[in-house]
């Protein structure tokens, strides 16, 4: 039973989910250890194995992810939508590039809505290593 929420990055219950607007929540460690938990629009990219957030980079997500450095902090991020949900697991980095915050910027649109314009706009770029979840059956074709 250990492994009955493990999910695939590919499974088609995933990737619907993650199409739908469902809000999460950001778990990111404080310096001090304790859990910083936010909510957040988060997108799911399973082809390159990534969760993108975006947010404003004085954001205390965004200073708490900088402090990790290259090698990233390990994040927890979940949506909950009655008795479904799904948790994205990983290694989160900073990224402030321009290319990097308009594919972040893109994948929010598509999922949400256009977001509003900030120059100050970062994004935490999330390296899966695990997906959970309890998740409706697959629809059929």
């Amino acid at each position: 039973m250990a492994g009955r929420h493990r999910l695939d990055r590919y499974d088609e219950r995933v990737l619907a989910f993650c199409r739908e607007r469902h809000l999460a929540t950001l778990t990111t460690p404080r310096p001090d250890g304790t859990p910083h938990v936010v909510p957040v629009g988060l997108t799911y990219d399973a082809a390159a194995g990534l969760a993108r957030v975006i947010t404003s980079g004085g954001s205390a997500k965004a200073r708490y992810v900088a402090t990790a450095g290259p090698a990233g902090v390990p994040v927890a991020a979940c949506h909950l939508d009655g008795r479904w949900w799904l948790t994205v697991e990983g290694r989160a980095v900073l990224r402030t590039d321009p290319e990097a915050v308009a594919e972040a910027e893109r994948r929010y649109a598509e999922r949400y809505r256009q977001p509003r314009p900030n120059p100050e706009r970062v994004v935490i770029e999330i390296t899966v290593t695990r997906l959970l979840g309890s998740l409706p059956p697959a629809e059929s074709a």
